[in-house]
């Protein structure tokens, strides 16, 4: 089930809000619980075991680091217990075919026999729930919170359904006390909606019309300077407008149901440095990586060249964390060196002015970077990589054009459009106070209800379109 389908628009989630707000307070988390499981049972039941298993398991190994006393020896080996399970059960279900493949190709090239697995389905939503039990076991190690003392209420951490899919990446001791305590009102609930209806029609309205012109350009065998050049471009809005429209969406039904997530978006497209743009970019999972790899790796703490071997081993993670193919290595490898290289070069990470010059080339930097994280392989990547810089005319191919519509071609003139207006409010509002979304929400309301009809109309005469972030 997904958010932007009718299912969940006019079947479960007026049913799931109906029941939670019949719902006595201390029964919601049980509500929560049941509801996300039939959510995510939608997809496949028999996965839901697997997610179970690891719900149990994390709050054993919570139970037993705390039990053991923060700081021992004891407490050093549940944790580590913990997380190898964790890991383990992530590196099988998501890493087993890509590591045997990667094999089989050696094999093959040495002349030898490959190796048999069968083909291995990777359980949707299983890179952020792994990675939000994993914060859970190691933040109570460190004693940055106790234990749930409730079941209940862990196990409806792990599973809230708003973030379950795409996140944004929660973690245990932000939520623990809207878990004992949450308010519900009329102005939250308002709030949230506006938010959810923003995110639908980020996704549905914009992303989804832009996605042919990605689609048809990295699917070209031999596409054009310009083809190759309006497929980047394309593929760069529609990723930011498709994954922030899910955040958004994720963030609305959480206030919806009282609880207030993290943000996970600050208009990325106005870095002037890739060190700003993962301090804008997917913003949970960017500190998720500082707080519990980077730090942990020693940070900045042993030196330069440590420094700079610990951003490049974090990225190549995080590329890895997106997906089990050499380009999102690739991809990582590539933020890391540019990370390494700001580093070195002592580029600032929060500029109080702003230099088109610094934001062109970090944007081109990101464009490019987005080329391999669309790319089927790291060949196909760089093939478009060639396509790009050939130069070849200014014109586009016949066969991308029969692809692509003028409506296409104007949604994405808009989606920068909405970039650029947002990113020069964002630079103009730096070091003075923000207003209150609230503030906005009746007019908001009033402005969105009707897109919104329009994007659900629309919804409901295409065809499916989930949200990118699912592959991973």
């Amino acid at each position: 089930m997904v958010f932007s389908s009718n299912i969940f628009l006019f079947l479960f989630l007026p049913a799931f809000l109906g029941l939670y707000y019949l719902t006595p307070f201390r029964y919601r988390s049980l509500v929560i619980l049941i509801g996300s499981y039939a959510f995510y049972a939608w997809w496949r039941v028999d996965f839901l075991l697997l997610f179970v298993g690891v719900t149990l398991w994390n709050y054993v190994i919570g139970n037993q680091i705390y039990r053991s006393g923060l700081g021992t020896k004891a407490a050093k080996r549940w944790v580590a217990l913990g997380i190898t399970g964790d890991l383990a059960t992530l590196g099988y279900f998501k890493y087993a075919n890509f590591g045997v493949d990667s094999l089989n190709q050696l094999l093959v090239g040495l002349g030898s026999q490959p190796l048999e697995l069968a083909n291995i389905i990777l359980p949707i939503g299983i890179s952020f729930y792994i990675f939000q039990a994993i914060s859970y076991v190691i933040d109570v190690y460190r004693g940055d919170t106790e234990p749930t003392r409730r079941f209940i209420d862990f196990a409806a951490f792990i599973a809230l359904f708003p973030q379950l899919i795409a996140g944004p990446v929660l973690r245990y001791k932000d939520l623990a006390g809207q878990f004992a305590h949450r308010t519900h009102t009329l102005d939250k609930f308002a709030e949230g909606a506006s938010r959810f209806m923003l995110g639908f029609v980020k996704k549905v309205f914009i992303a989804d019309s832009i996605a042919p012109l990605a689609d048809n350009a990295f699917a070209l065998e031999n596409p054009t300077t310009a083809d190759a050049w309006l497929g980047a471009l394309a593929y760069t809005a529609q990723l930011y407008f498709d994954f922030s429209g899910y955040s958004d969406m994720a963030i609305g039904l959480g206030l919806m149901m009282g609880f207030r997530f993290t943000e996970n978006f600050n208009q990325p497209y106005v870095s002037q440095s890739i060190t700003e743009f993962w301090r804008r970019w997917h913003i949970s999972l960017s500190s998720w990586l500082r707080d519990y790899l980077y730090i942990p790796l020693g940070g900045n703490r042993h030196g330069t060249l440590m420094n700079y071997r610990n951003l490049l081993l974090t990225m190549l993670l995080g590329g890895l964390w997106h997906g089990a193919n050499w380009t999102f290595l690739l991809w990582g490898a590539w933020h890391g060196g540019l990370l390494a290289i700001e580093r070195m070069l002592g580029v600032s990470s929060a500029p109080t002015g702003f230099r088109i010059s610094r934001w062109a080339m970090t944007f081109l930097f990101v464009i490019l970077g987005w080329v391999t994280f669309r790319a089927t392989t790291v060949s196909d990547a760089f093939a478009f990589y060639g396509a790009m810089f050939a130069f070849d005319g200014v014109g586009f191919s016949y066969d991308y054009l029969q692809g692509i519509s003028r409506l296409n071609l104007a949604i994405l003139v808009l989606a920068f459009a909405i970039v650029a207006f947002m990113g020069v409010r964002d630079r103009r509002q730096v070091g003075t106070p923000r207003a209150r979304p609230i503030q906005w929400q009746g007019v908001s309301m009033l402005l969105l209800l009707p897109i919104f009809s329009l994007a659900v109309l629309k919804l409901s005469a295409g065809s499916f379109s989930p949200f990118l972030y699912f592959q991973f």
